[in-house]
């Protein structure tokens, strides 16, 4: 099937108006949030694709604080769950309360209705409480008893993950940490960021709050213009080859990588790449997708995706070197 090319110009015009609430919801997070540009862009990037977000970082690196000022930036529904050891499914996605009066049970909803969902140090609840959540992630929907509730859109679940400490935690089955579109790992600020932080938050006064500059509907309205970005076949060709790279090295002749990949990225990664790519190019106002486009994005997407061999944890290979030599040996188009 031969794709027809749109009118660029046509396209790029509604990319650019469409687009133009990213600056608005960049330049109010800067009221709060100082560096951090590349959690910050990941996020609206889930946001535009509908797909949820893995951070994993040490405390104190305002994971918690962006998320929050991302929500009410948007002017959207915000519900932040402490993962604890102790959690019960029932306090997540709610349960039936009889009433005594009427002699029925009634339904009260648990905090995961709503429509951005911080799910904070998500590894220290038990698999009984993450196995709950995997079914709003994945379908969409909450089942308490017998009947199923639909949960508001957009719903985005963004979980943090503490990658220092391990007693006490429950590390995510490889089934839900695929159903993450992104994962990314937060690092330090530079000592210019660290500074300005100090000078901001060092203080006992907070810094002024965040005004609500984008509505819900203009998200959503937003997600069906992402659709339009036009991508060419050989890009489209050009992500079929990392995903199948990461399955079968030895046919890219990529011997280096041989025998360390366990198991490569499912179709699941696929398709995230695609949206990905396509949103990256939306925040750049752009109405096509480059292969740069692609590159920014491929290590958010792949690095949970790519489960290494006991031989290459033993000569401690990371997931990032993997992708580093695919993306330096497939051909870009």
């Amino acid at each position: 099937m031969i794709q027809k090319s749109p009118d660029m110009r046509a396209l790029t015009d509604r990319i650019q108006e469409s687009s133009h609430f990213i600056k608005d919801i960049y330049q109010e997070l800067d009221k709060v949030i100082i560096g951090q540009k590349v959690m910050i862009e990941r996020l609206l990037i889930g946001l535009l694709s509908d797909g949820h977000v893995l951070l994993e970082g040490v405390p104190g690196l305002a994971k918690t604080l962006t998320i929050s000022s991302l929500a009410k930036a948007i002017d959207t529904g915000f519900q932040r769950i402490q993962f604890t050891p102790d959690l019960l499914p029932a306090d997540l996605i709610g349960t039936l309360i009889f009433n005594q009066k009427t002699g029925e049970f009634t339904v009260r909803k648990g905090p995961v209705f709503s429509n951005i969902i911080l799910a904070d140090e998500i590894n220290r609840s038990p698999a009984k409480v993450q196995s709950a959540l995997l079914e709003a992630m994945q379908e969409r929907q909450v089942t308490i008893g017998e009947e199923t509730f639909q949960l508001d859109s957009p719903f985005l679940v963004l979980a943090t993950q503490n990658p220092v400490e391990q007693e006490g935690t429950y590390p995510l089955p490889e089934a839900q940490v695929d159903r993450f579109m992104m994962k990314i790992n937060i690092d330090y600020p530079t000592d210019e960021e660290e500074l300005a932080i100090m000078r901001r938050m060092a203080r006992t006064v907070k810094p002024q709050a965040i005004k609500p500059v984008v509505s819900p509907f203009t998200i959503l309205e937003a997600r069906k213009v992402l659709n339009d970005i036009y991508m060419d076949e050989k890009v489209e060709q050009y992500i079929v080859n990392i995903i199948i790279a990461t399955r079968s090295p030895e046919r890219f002749n990529i011997h280096k990588i041989e025998g360390l990949i366990d198991y490569g990225a499912s179709p699941r990664g696929t398709i995230n790449l695609n949206l990905a790519a396509r949103a990256h190019a939306f925040t750049q106002h752009r109405a096509y997708v480059t292969p740069e486009d692609i590159r920014a994005v491929a290590y958010d997407i792949l690095r949970h995706r790519i489960v290494l061999t006991y031989e290459a944890e033993a000569e401690e290979i990371k997931t990032e070197n993997i992708i580093e030599t695919i993306l330096k040996t497939i051909q870009v188009p």
